[in-house]
């Protein structure tokens, strides 16, 4: 409803009539009735309006309801206004405004949705989820109706949609899936959904908890088509698809292609085989280029030539060949995801969507090429690549301007690493001398990267022998070293804000240690872990007693393995990470980090559980913690050394 408010409150119409203090009142008046009843009607208007002192002593109700409905003539009486045509003139095709594949979501005033869109998502959910045994009873949604808003209003769609996704994100035993839930377990549901979708890529910055379960139908689907495109260009790489390395002629090219998102691979596959016909166009974009449908007629040519029809390139109508190409896609077993109309309309995620469930279906790629051993020359390092994907969607969680695909190239003009300082230490990023993109000169991408390195000294990360330039040149093992350490700052910076418990000072590692130690001992545990890389945190058991210290409804105890084998340890592991995310912990890692005991994310996974904690209010905080407990423990981080090197958990 605020996006309800901050529409009236802008209307020129009322800006005449009423002062700036007095609509800046009135806006109290709307959101105190918001909280107060959870909804604000059309017909709430005239008497809240009529609490203006000016508006009040010179108009009654009625002549205030009057004055209303000859402004909004067509509003019903619970809906947001209905601006939408205004909205289209003043940005355009309401299509481009619609959630998007290619864009981060966005809050604005005025929100619509393709219902193209809603119903290709609802397929594609019907399609993968038809066999789920809990959803099974609400499936098939039908997509002509609003279902969809009201399933997911319960969290578990959502959930078994990111495991869809990227299977085993989620633990599935951590959701809540009784038939009927009490607000409190869908907010669990929900604060799982969105931590776990972070956790995967999506960008979920200003959305919370509260849109799902008011069905905010442009945030739903916002997130649902992040969900989907993640699954759908999840082979778009070389390990997933070494075939495309066909696409590339040198083992430098393949380094480029590797450092490429996801939509940039299939716009360069896509083109490669274009090229392999009389089409002599480059397909730049999935929208504008594609929506006469020649490209795709030729690109279904290429791919599945038996299948071809001599009619599709004679004929002239846009749509008639769009609706051809279709059927060729359809015998190909590919139609999925779009209409002829919404080629032609240039829809961006549809096109996306189809071209790369193409991809995935045939890819014409071949399945032996000399060019493989390109792969075979250049360094796997499965730590590097798990922590590239920590930093790189923790960085795209704090919702800066340009959404990241890769931290070695994308942070390599200095600008995105400057935001991220600007979000963790607030005001720290002289943006007088800093360059924004596109940066074309070299130089003005190391002044970007000096500052970076300028700035970490100055909050005392260790950099030694690096450089502004090493930034500039992508240097793996520099810009990794850089990033754990603001992310570690940025740890540490929330605990000590919790000013309540440390009374400003500074947190270290040794606390985070202790405090850790310290609750599960409390809790009746002889667990313990002696440092953030002790070997014998593999087996889980220790994360499950402080999960159930600061919780103790979190963890279903009979759900829990013995964490003796490889296999127990990587369920326990799964589990920890589900309940964590369940609680509200925002965390990056993967399970195999907790199972080799990464030392880093032992450490992100404990501060963030210790953050969560403290935050809560006393009130809410588990009643077997009292008083004295908590007076204890804050008092013994208010007091503890500053000097994290006198201990062994403090991480290089």
């Amino acid at each position: 409803m605020s996006g309800y408010v901050g529409i009236l409150v802008s209307d020129p119409c009322l800006q005449n009539q009423f002062t700036q203090v007095e609509l800046r009142s009135l806006k109290s008046h709307f959101t105190s009735m918001r909280r107060e009843n959870g909804k604000l009607t059309l017909g709430d208007l005239a008497s809240r309006i009529c609490r203006l002192k000016v508006v009040g002593e010179n108009l009654s109700d009625q002549e205030t309801t009057d004055f209303i409905a000859a402004l909004y003539p067509n509003f019903n009486d619970e809906v947001y206004l209905k601006l939408h045509a205004h909205a289209s003139s003043r940005t355009g095709n309401p299509a481009k405004n619609s959630s998007a594949f290619l864009k981060a979501a966005t809050t604005t005033l005025l929100h619509t949705i393709s219902e193209s869109e809603k119903a290709s998502y609802v397929a594609h959910i019907n399609n993968y989820l038809a066999q789920d045994g809990f959803l099974n009873k609400y499936l098939p949604i039908d997509p002509s109706s609003n279902d969809l808003f009201e399933i997911v209003k319960d969290g578990v769609l959502l959930c078994k949609l990111i495991n869809v996704a990227v299977p085993g994100t989620i633990d599935e035993r951590a959701i809540n899936t009784k038939r009927l839930l009490n607000p409190w377990e869908r907010n669990e549901n929900h604060t799982l959904c969105l931590n776990s979708a972070k956790a995967i890529g999506c960008t979920v910055v200003n959305i919370g908890t509260q849109d799902f379960i008011e069905g905010r139908r442009h945030l739903v689907l916002g997130l649902i088509s992040q969900i989907i495109k993640i699954q759908l260009l999840a082979d778009l790489n070389l390990k997933k698809t070494p075939q495309l390395v066909e696409l590339v002629d040198d083992s430098k090219d393949v380094e480029e292609l590797m450092s490429l998102p996801p939509e940039k691979i299939l716009l360069r596959w896509m083109n490669f085989q274009l090229n392999k016909s009389s089409y002599k166009k480059t397909v730049t974009n999935f929208s504008t280029d594609v929506k006469d449908a020649e490209a795709y007629a030729h690109l279904l040519n290429v791919l599945a030539p038996e299948h071809s029809n001599p009619s599709t390139l004679a004929v002239k109508d846009p749509l008639q060949r769009a609706k051809l190409v279709l059927d060729h896609a359809d015998r190909m077993g590919c139609k999925r995801y779009l209409t002829a109309k919404d080629i032609v309309d240039g829809s961006p995620n549809l096109n996306l969507a189809f071209v790369a469930h193409v991809f995935q279906h045939r890819n014409g790629l071949s399945t032996q090429t000399k060019q493989i051993s390109f792969l075979e020359t250049l360094p796997d390092d499965a730590q590097v690549s798990r922590e590239e994907r920590v930093f790189r969607f923790w960085i795209n969680s704090l919702g800066n301007s340009t959404y990241i695909d890769n931290v070695f190239e994308d942070l390599r003009n200095g600008w995105i690493l400057l935001e991220t300082l600007d979000k963790v230490s607030p005001g720290i990023v002289n943006w007088k001398v800093a360059n924004k993109p596109p940066i074309k000169l070299p130089f003005k991408k190391v002044e970007n990267c000096n500052q970076v390195v300028k700035i970490g000294k100055q909050l005392k990360f260790s950099l030694v022998n690096i450089a502004g330039n090493d930034i500039v040149q992508g240097n793996k093992k520099l810009i990794l070293a850089y990033l754990w350490q603001l992310m570690r700052f940025n740890i540490l910076q929330l605990l000590k804000n919790l000013r309540s418990h440390s009374h400003g000072k500074e947190i270290t590692d040794v606390d985070i240690l202790r405090w850790a130690n310290t609750k599960v001992s409390n809790s009746g545990s002889q667990s313990r872990m002696d440092s953030f890389k002790d070997k014998s945190l593999s087996d889980g058991i220790f994360f499950l007693e402080l999960l159930s210290a600061v919780q103790p409804r979190s963890v279903n105890w009979s759900l829990v393995t013995e964490g003796v084998t490889d296999e127990q340890k990587k369920m326990n592991a799964t589990y920890i990470i589900s309940i964590a995310r369940k609680l509200g912990c925002s965390i990056f890692l993967l399970p195999e980090d907790i199972i080799e005991v990464n030392q880093k994310m032992i450490l992100t996974l404990t501060a963030s559980i210790m953050y969560w904690f403290l935050k809560q209010p006393v009130e809410e905080k588990p009643a077997a913690t009292s008083d004295s407990e908590n007076g204890s423990q804050l008092e013994t981080l208010s007091n503890s050394t500053t000097d994290d090197s006198a201990s062994e958990s403090s991480v290089e």
